[in-house]
């Protein structure tokens, strides 16, 4: 590409990054009507056993701190990133939230800041992969539409990064409290059988074990501890769980500890279930390879056969040898 060509795509994205201010100061964008409803939503929230959010009310904007680069530049680039992030991903900022905490990504960020964090990284992302593209189809001396293409296909492959390392974090976590879950249930049910109360059983299990089954464990002992019905404690890291079998254990730890049910048969039998179920995927998942793996076999060989199939045809049909 020449430089004349290289000189009309700067020009071109300076010409719509123009555009794009102009029309945003002729018509202004639209307040989000969230901020200014939460301050009169607390008691609502509080009494429905949600969060009280206060600060998101105390800092509906977000706090501006830092330096003078990062207070100047710090609001576009988050707004700019929010409509990126819902263009790209249609979830909803909870939705969004909810599935952070649960593949563990994000930890070291604040929760009123987590969402914006991800939304701000995934802009980068794309930023970098527009760049990476567009400079080196610049490289190659192409033509403009064609760097222009390639910018935008990076933009897209950037922006989609962070979404994808996100279900592929969930996924694994996923199969790793699988994995937990029937030696966990196996644990509980023996602690529950001698004689213990379902909360003793779960800090025997908690101070003794890890993993990521240990950890949603010891949030709802955390809670517990704080004020919150032991009960309530376990319904709430089952909404929470990215897995369902786990799910199902913590609903029946709840109804253990608010009814004093005994619980150690139907531990038992939901460890066999998830046993079951974790063959059954394994099952699934070597037949699809076994599957994948005759691909390339009859790709290689299907040609070949026919090859020797239609050779003694023309002799047969026409006696041509």
């Amino acid at each position: 590409m020449s430089a004349g060509g290289g000189l009309t795509v700067v020009a071109a994205l300076l010409s719509g990054v123009a555009a794009a201010g102009v029309s945003s100061l002729v018509v202004r964008p639209t307040r989000r009507l969230a901020p200014r409803v939460r301050p009169y939503t607390v008691a609502s929230r509080t009494s429905l056993g949600r969060s009280a959010d206060v600060l998101a009310v105390a800092r509906p904007g977000g706090a501006l701190t830092g330096g003078t680069l990062r207070r100047l530049f710090g609001p576009p680039v988050r707004a700019l990133a929010g409509r990126l992030g819902r263009v790209v991903d249609t979830s909803s900022d909870e939705r969004l939230l909810l599935q952070l905490r649960q593949a563990g990504l994000l930890v070291d960020v604040p929760v009123e800041l987590r969402v914006q964090e991800y939304r701000v990284r995934q802009l980068g992302g794309a930023l970098l992969g527009a760049f990476a593209g567009a400079g080196t189809v610049l490289a190659l001396d192409t033509s403009a539409a064609v760097v222009v293409l390639v910018g935008a296909l990076g933009f897209v492959a950037g922006a989609a990064r962070w979404r994808s390392r996100l279900d592929r974090t969930l996924q694994e976590r996923r199969g790793r409290m699988q994995v937990e879950l029937y030696t966990v249930n196996q644990l509980l049910a023996m602690h529950v059988r001698v004689g213990g109360g379902v909360v003793q059983a779960v800090q025997r299990i908690t101070q003794r074990g890890s993993g990521a089954v240990v950890a949603e464990l010891n949030e709802a002992l955390v809670a517990h501890e704080t004020g919150l019905r032991a009960a309530e404690a376990f319904h709430r890291i089952a909404r929470s769980t990215p897995e369902p079998n786990a799910a199902r254990t913590y609903r029946l730890l709840a109804a253990g500890a608010e009814w004093g049910a005994d619980l150690a048969q139907a531990l038992l039998r939901l460890s066999e279930d998830v046993r079951d179920a974790r063959r059954e995927a394994l099952r699934r998942a070597a037949t699809r390879r076994r599957a994948a793996m005759l691909v390339p076999i009859i790709a290689v060989l299907a040609p070949v056969m026919l090859l020797f199939i239609a050779a003694p045809l023309p002799s047969l049909i026409f006696g041509v040898r």
